[in-house]
């Protein structure tokens, strides 16, 4: 049984943002300026393993560098949009790209970039701890922080409810 007040057989997208919601919202940097976030190896298994059951996984950041597109496309993830200055935008060209209705999809934001996107989607979720003004608009506030598997239970409550979470190809990456 789920904790997400929300039909969740209707759910055939996720959708995240990453910093404060895939990886910490405190980032070291390195000499060179570079922000150097931290992920969530739950968070990777539940990624790539609802990408083989048929999900479709996108991630809309502000974010760019290198590392970023490289962790989340050897998870397999195809629908990468950083620099996203404008969520919406990205929001609305994967949402015609894919053919989904608001309804389908699940968005988990942490902050105000996010406000916008998470009243359009069908099940806006926000991480523990989120700024008030997304916690304000999402259908669900996870127990968990951002960085510390609030993909891997999000993901995992609707595969469950699917029947398609704890199966014998769920044994390898």
């Amino acid at each position: 049984m789920s904790s997400i007040p929300y039909d969740l057989k209707r759910i055939k997208a996720f959708i995240f943002d990453v910093d404060g919601v895939l990886s910490k919202n405190v980032i070291g940097m390195s000499e060179t300026g570079e922000p150097l976030r931290t992920v969530n190896i739950k968070d990777g298994y539940a990624l790539q393993l609802a990408i083989k059951k048929g999900y479709i996984v996108a991630i809309i950041t502000g974010a760019y560098t290198d590392a970023v597109r490289m962790r989340f496309e050897r998870l397999g993830i195809q629908h990468i949009y950083m620099k996203s200055a404008i969520k919406t935008i990205d929001y609305e060209d994967f949402m015609q790209k894919m053919h989904l209705k608001d309804e389908e999809v699940v968005y988990v934001g942490d902050d105000i970039p996010d406000y916008e996107v998470m009243q359009r989607a069908g099940l806006p979720i926000a991480p523990a701890d989120a700024a008030p003004e997304i916690k304000s608009v999402a259908k669900y506030i996870s127990p968990i922080k951002g960085g510390e598997g609030v993909a891997r239970e999000i993901i995992e409550q609707v595969m469950k409810i699917h029947g398609n979470w704890f199966m014998d190809d769920a044994f390898g990456w």
